[in-house]
């Protein structure tokens, strides 16, 4: 049985010091946490390195005498290279220990993980969040959790220096097939208020007041309020890129064709998704869809205020390409 994490005592290991990544594991030491960080770029190692925790130049090297070790990496393959390819974590973490996945991908890729750690002694969560780069900052992620109840439970200091709403949804899996429902939700509501500004603002009417308008009725979402208001601003700085929600639409569905479950609207926006890639806009927030229907109807958005950032990960070295 896995002792409960100790934010005292524990060491944690954290690979993939992404946008959400990085302040993620931020947020680990400010907690008290014994950390130790991978990432293919140095930079954002060195970074937290400065702030106290202790560098690894490989997964394996991470995960050497670690209590927990989380990942949070682009796509599928990465997780799979990262935890069971050469040098990757299943060569130094310790039986009894466990692999919190925060990662999104498929929920058959986490059951096959998880089957494979336990035959080697050792546990996993699928633990995907929500809430973007403003909630891994700040602390206040939704985190969907698949898994051992018992597992959970002993993890649960660990999650809570992560995020505010914290659920356990199920078995092995769940906590992705929760994430994919998740971000069906994102994706259409970002599309429908792209479609609501762009409407408003091609008939004369400011967009802005629609919004406010919007905000105070039925129509009111999170998406509206912050990402309504990038699209006022044409503000398609990456909080989550569109190449990110595009594979996740795609984990999503393949996860409709498996259930038998048709995923008409969540098919739609995935090809839009991916006709921004095509266009090269790949690493622009996914509010981009605006800039998108503004094409479409006739009237072009023009660049985003301000470049898109770099990407601070990706996979590990010798590792596949992000496929999202």
């Amino acid at each position: 049985m896995l002792a409960a994490l100790d934010p005292q005592r524990s060491v944690i290991a954290f690979i993939g010091l992404g946008i959400m990544g990085k302040p993620m594991a931020r947020n680990l030491l400010k907690a008290g946490f014994r950390l130790r960080v991978h990432n293919r770029s140095r930079a954002a190692v060195e970074e937290l390195a400065a702030l106290g925790a202790q560098a690894a130049d490989s997964p394996r090297e991470a995960a050497q005498g670690a209590d927990a070790v989380v990942t949070m990496l682009p796509d599928s393959p990465d997780v799979e290279q990262v935890v069971l390819g050469p040098g990757g974590v299943v060569e130094g973490l310790r039986p009894g220990g466990v692999l919190v996945d925060m990662s999104t991908i498929s929920p058959t890729v986490t059951r096959r993980l998880a089957q494979e750690l336990a035959r080697r002694g050792m546990a996993m969560l699928d633990a995907p969040v929500s809430g973007g780069e403003k909630g891994a900052i700040e602390g206040t992620l939704s985190i969907m959790v698949g898994g051992d109840p018992a597992v959970f439970e002993a993890c649960r200091p660990l999650l809570q220096a992560l995020g505010k709403n914290i659920v356990y949804i199920g078995p092995s899996g769940a906590g992705q097939v929760a994430k994919a429902c998740n971000q069906i939700v994102v994706a259409v509501t970002l599309q429908a208020v792209s479609e609501a500004l762009t409407l408003a603002e091609r008939s004369g009417v400011d967009p802005a007041r629609v919004r406010h308008a919007l905000l105070g009725g039925f129509a009111s979402s999170r998406i509206l309020e912050l990402h309504g208001q990038r699209m006022l601003e044409r503000n398609f700085r990456p909080g989550f890129k569109v190449r990110l929600h595009h594979k996740d639409l795609g984990i999503a569905l393949a996860a409709g064709k498996a259930a038998g479950v048709p995923l008409l609207a969540t098919a739609l926006v995935h090809e839009l998704l991916g006709a921004l890639e095509a266009r090269g806009m790949g690493d622009w927030d996914h509010s981009a869809l605006a800039a998108l229907l503004q094409e479409l109807a006739g009237a072009p958005a023009g660049p985003p205020t301000a470049p898109p950032q770099p990407a601070e990960s990706g996979p590990p070295p010798g590792g596949p390409a992000p496929a999202r």
